[in-house]
């Protein structure tokens, strides 16, 4: 298993393989036979970014069979899915903002992420793992009285891309069995959120091969595969971590715009 980590250090943007709290500089691709470049740094010298610069986000609602059942949905037939603003992304330990615009109340949703790895278009699900790079934790932040405001349109990507809304990271992991994992989300020191990734209807490589359907995915691009019972709503000055084992932990502070 390999954790690449995406930083900038000395105003010029870096990526490599972190080692504990050293990070092992490469150049080249990340996603395409990257080389080490014998360099190392401490996570201490670095801002740490997004772990990619996607080109896009895409994001996948009603996909837990807990959430389902709570709402007294069932599951769908295929991928309901939206798009987040590139201008959405935020690092860990980056500050999410309330949008200037709106007064409701703005939620936390933790999810898994997948990362893809190289051009993915139509692909069968039994061929999506070649084409997933890695994996990495997400808030998928949400004005939550935005969706539903309008009875004639119901307003997801405005609700999910204000910016500092799609906040992704710390690492992109490699080598994991998305099976086996589960996300943790902790608001105020209290675990809100524990669910396994086997509660998904749909698994990471059902995901992308249908979403590669649709549209063709890139290397870098992030899908978020949808998240469980425990969301809720953030106050100013407070933290919320996402933890998935394998990966570390994204952790957050919510302010006033």
């Amino acid at each position: 298993m390999t954790r690449w980590i995406r930083f900038e250090y000395e105003g010029a943007v870096g990526f490599g393989a972190l080692s504990g709290d050293a990070i092992e500089v490469h150049e080249g691709n990340m996603f395409d036979a990257p080389t080490a470049t014998g360099a190392r740094l401490g996570r201490d010298q670095v801002t740490t970014l997004t772990p990619t610069a996607p080109g896009k986000m895409v994001a996948l609602w009603n996909n837990s069979r807990a959430m389902a059942e709570k709402l007294d949905q069932v599951e769908p037939p295929g991928a309901l899915y939206f798009v987040k603003a590139n201008g959405s992304y935020l690092a860990t330990e980056g500050t999410i903002r309330k949008p200037a615009s709106y007064d409701g109340k703005v939620v936390f949703e933790g999810e898994l992420g997948i990362v893809i790895g190289r051009e993915c278009r139509a692909v069968a699900e039994a061929d999506s793992a070649r084409h997933i790079f890695g994996y990495t934790c997400v808030n998928d932040v949400t004005a939550a009285g935005i969706t539903m405001q309008d009875p004639t349109f119901q307003q997801w990507t405005r609700a999910k891309s204000f910016d500092t809304f799609g906040a992704f990271g710390p690492v992109i992991a490699t080598g994991l069995d998305p099976g086996t994992l589960s996300v943790r989300t902790v608001y105020k020191e209290q675990e809100r959120q524990n669910y396994s990734i086997t509660d998904l209807f749909m698994q990471p490589s059902r995901i992308v091969s249908v979403i590669s359907r649709d549209m063709t995915l890139h290397p870098g691009d992030v899908i978020c595969c949808g998240t469980s019972v425990g969301v809720g709503s953030m106050k100013p000055g407070t933290t919320v971590e996402i933890t998935i084992e394998g990966i570390g932990t994204l952790r957050n502070r919510y302010e006033d715009a």
